[in-house]
């Protein structure tokens, strides 16, 4: 079974997609994230993944109003990334009611801030690992570093990180189906429950996904396929519960 987790992306207050991580070749599809969380709770959903793009870049939370009207839309719990790179950021959104905050670049570029956390916080910690041609990109995708995925995953094995989510920005917005290879490999490798992300276009996709998975991953990140209407969500709920 997955854990279908819709994403909402967010760049200037509205809820939008990027082209592999390409901050100016955005989509925007809701002016009004809040309801579109709230339509995903009510199509079915039991997580939701928010992304703040512009902190992302920036390096602090930039819409946080954005991620507090969605927080008091909806009652599945929140993922929530983007811009928190420090403990004083981690527990002002886990008190503001975010289920599970999702570090990124502070897993390459300060790992201690994320066993700090995840000690603290059980459960309550995720790590996203994003890379472009196998090497784990920081600060929004813009930076390159010379880590590889498997090894920026490895840092944290003890550290109980309630879940990696894995994106390979060459397919993220673009439909062509995930890396699975590159997914399934990551999640051989540790323990800690891997999320894929960046690429579903079709149900085929997360069919190909789900019964190449067997068990091993936790969940999937939808978005794009979601917005186009190439994947309808209870679809998708019900292939991965199958």
């Amino acid at each position: 079974m997955l854990t279908v987790y819709p994403a909402i992306d967010l760049k200037d207050g509205a809820c939008v997609r990027l082209r592999r991580g390409d901050m100016r070749d955005a989509t925007v599809y809701a002016a009004d994230p809040a309801a579109q969380a709230r339509a995903w709770q009510e199509a079915g959903c039991q997580w939701l993944h928010v992304v703040d793009l512009n902190g992302a870049f920036a390096g602090q939370p930039v819409n946080r109003h954005v991620v507090e009207a969605i927080l008091g839309a909806v009652t599945v719990p929140v993922q929530l990334g983007g811009g928190i790179r420090d403990m004083a950021g981690i527990e002002a959104w886990l008190a503001a009611g975010v289920a599970r905050v999702i570090l990124g670049s502070a897993a390459v570029k300060n790992p201690d801030l994320v066993r700090e956390a995840s000690r603290a916080h059980p459960g309550h910690i995720g790590v996203g690992i994003d890379a472009r041609n196998g090497m784990v990109a920081t600060e929004g995708w813009a930076e390159a570093s010379t880590l590889g995925a498997v090894d920026v995953a490895l840092r944290f094995e003890q550290d109980g990180v309630a879940a990696i989510i894995y994106t390979d920005i060459q397919r993220d917005g673009m439909l062509d189906g995930v890396d699975l290879d590159g997914t399934l490999a990551l999640a051989a490798a540790v323990s800690t429950p891997v999320i894929a992300s960046g690429g579903i276009g079709t149900t085929d996709h997360l069919r190909e996904l789900a019964r190449r998975a067997n068990g091993m991953l936790e969940g999937v990140v939808l978005g794009r396929a979601l917005y186009d209407g190439t994947v309808d969500l209870s679809e998708a709920l019900r292939i991965a519960a199958e």
